[in-house]
């Protein structure tokens, strides 16, 4: 009787603090899940300079897919995307393991590896745009030493600009996958690499399939910030080279923008943005099952 009697009472607990959470909840509620709902219904409709409700189907969609500034956006995103992904692993790990062995001023490396990280993408954006201009940037650093014949302008290369791109974004979010990474293998039992070393196992082996495997969750983590990190990705294009030359580095968050207010052309900017709500969905769904859905089955 005693159990049961407390139950009820139970949802009592804490009242002021739930109280006081109502705001937040009924804010996120309509900011969030309104504004998603209505987005998506808006996509169907033909609406140009305001909203309005003449229903058209997929009519939007159909043309979204057959314009050639979204396919060259969705490739762009897909280059960046890829490389990103791989490139912040491998380096923010290397650099974290590298930081694991106690080495002297640990606590200096560790701040200007992640010291960009703590600037917005505008800023830095403007510097790897003087960083690779070629008047006065690294191509014209290098020459000055003697190498005439260098030539480092990818901004100004319609082939490789998005790679230009990706080094600056690189360079700022390495700093933080490396703080998750070491956070990861500060977590690790040093036990484990006593036994590793009694057994004689290489260090290499030893990171790859003892270390890494315990560190799932850390990586599952880094994947999902990543990951949403690369759907969202506007402000350094702008920043850097304004989408060109032309439209080749070109990302769905801009076109996006460009296509709301520049074009006003809401029903096109609509389907744009639910095609990146169903990339962001396809990121976190699995995210979840994987930290969710394996611990009840666990």
């Amino acid at each position: 009787m005693a159990t049961g009697a407390t139950k009820p009472f139970g949802l009592f607990r804490n009242m002021s603090a739930k109280i006081a959470a109502i705001p937040m909840i009924f804010a996120a509620m309509v900011v969030f899940f309104g504004g998603t709902i209505w987005t998506v219904v808006y996509s169907f409709t033909d609406s140009k300079l305001l909203p309005r409700t003449n229903w058209v189907g997929f009519e939007q969609y159909e043309r979204l897919w057959g314009t050639n500034r979204w396919l060259i956006s969705i490739e762009n995103l897909m280059i960046y995307g890829v490389c990103s992904l791989f490139f912040s692993l491998v380096i923010g790990f290397l650099l974290a393991a590298l930081l694991d062995q106690k080495i002297r001023f640990e606590n200096t490396f560790r701040t200007i590896f992640l010291y960009p990280f703590a600037l917005s993408f505008i800023v830095t954006g403007l510097i790897w745009q003087w960083l690779l201009n070629p008047e006065f940037g690294i191509q014209s650093i290098i020459r000055d030493l003697g190498w005439t014949s260098f030539a480092f302008d990818p901004l100004y290369n319609q082939d490789i600009v998005i790679y230009g791109v990706l080094v600056a974004g690189l360079w700022q979010g390495t700093g933080l996958i490396m703080v998750l990474m070491l956070a990861g293998l500060r977590g690790i039992d040093q036990d484990i690499w006593k036994a590793s070393r009694v057994d004689g196992i290489p260090s290499w082996k030893t990171y790859l399939f003892i270390v890494i495997p315990m560190m799932r969750p850390v990586f599952i983590t880094t994947l999902v910030i990543i990951a949403s990190g690369i759907v969202k990705v506007f402000d350094l294009v702008v920043a850097q080279t304004s989408g060109g030359p032309g439209i080749a580095s070109e990302v769905p968050a801009k076109f996006v923008y460009d296509t709301m207010f520049l074009r006003q052309n809401l029903g096109q900017g609509f389907a744009a943005s639910t095609m990146m709500l169903l990339a962001v969905l396809i990121v976190i769904i699995p995210w979840a099952y994987l930290e969710f859905g394996g611990k009840k089955r666990g």
